[in-house]
């Protein structure tokens, strides 16, 4: 009940205003499943338009600005290169070995970045969590478009070397089928990201445990190396064999490098993980969506 006054205090009527409080809800609330997909898709625009812009912005402040979005991985190939190529020989028994390692270290970057950026989205924007309200795994998308975006020249760079440095390979239309592949890749990528993130916002520390995890796991891809030397461990190679980012490796490099259509069985397995993952992702982010807010 509002009673407005005159300029001498006498109440001139009573006015009843409604209030429909069903419309009303919880700053920060969480939405239920079906909603949140959907608030997502209703923010693609935005998600685009901030992953262009951290691409363009991202080496500004260098001389080579954008370079290094090439230089980064070759750099690191080439590194990595001298000491397993080079010093150990790993790559003893490998058909066009330049190649089969270009395109380990060049993918495999590119989900190492993905995973750990991924990881750490709302530590890295408690700022902007707090002061809008919006659904969180926008953050987590938006990184992955920034990584794919970023690594499309670099994917290109990978081809031209592939093709230029001996011994050249023919190009064929299993070219093409690298596509789908990234693509499969980047729902992996985003999904593994949407699992860790709640669980960095809670403990900053697994950070560095998944940094160094990577490590592991690019030992564990054969990015350097033949599957064959897994060979006297059965058990192991199995494991090393179901992995997601082998799979990756194996349908890139049997349609890059060997002119072979990638096995059924490669293509299944990583669009198992790729699907599983993502799926996983979304509900455990979304079960923790009311929590981010109250991260330091």
């Amino acid at each position: 009940m509002i009673q407005p006054t005159t300029a001498g205090g006498v109440s001139e009527k009573n006015v009843t205003v409604a209030v429909d409080l069903r419309k009303v809800s919880r700053v920060g609330a969480k939405l239920p499943l079906l909603d949140y997909l959907v608030s997502l898709w209703n923010y693609r625009h935005f998600m685009a338009y901030d992953a262009r812009a951290r691409v363009q912005s991202s080496n500004r402040g260098d001389r080579l600005g954008s370079a290094w979005l090439l230089l980064d991985p070759l750099l690191n190939g080439l590194g990595y290169f001298a000491i397993f190529g080079l010093l150990l020989k790993a790559g003893r028994g490998v058909e066009n070995f330049i190649g089969y390692f270009i395109i380990g270290i060049f993918l495999f970057q590119m989900s190492s970045r993905a995973v750990v950026n991924g990881a750490r989205v709302i530590r890295n924007n408690q700022n902007v969590i707090q002061a809008f309200n919006f659904p969180r795994a926008t953050l987590a998308v938006a990184v992955n478009i920034r990584e794919l975006l970023a690594n499309i020249p670099v994917i290109i760079m990978m081809f031209i070397l592939v093709i230029v440095l001996a011994p050249t390979e023919e190009i064929t239309w299993r070219w093409v089928l690298v596509i789908p592949a990234v693509l499969l890749q980047v729902l992996f990528n985003l999904g593994a990201g949407l699992i860790l993130a709640p669980m960095v916002a809670k403990v900053n520390d697994l950070v560095h445990v998944i940094s160094f995890g990577m490590r592991f796991w690019m030992f564990a891809s054969c990015v350097m190396f033949s599957i064959e030397r897994y060979n006297s461990v059965p058990w192991l190679k199995s494991v090393v064999e179901a992995n997601p980012l082998y799979l990756l490796l194996t349908i890139v490099r049997d349609s890059v490098l060997y002119s072979r259509t990638p096995a059924w069985q490669s293509w299944a397995g990583l669009s198992a993980w790729a699907l599983s993952a993502l799926i996983i992702g979304v509900v455990f982010f979304w079960k923790r969506e009311e929590s981010y807010v109250g991260n330091d």
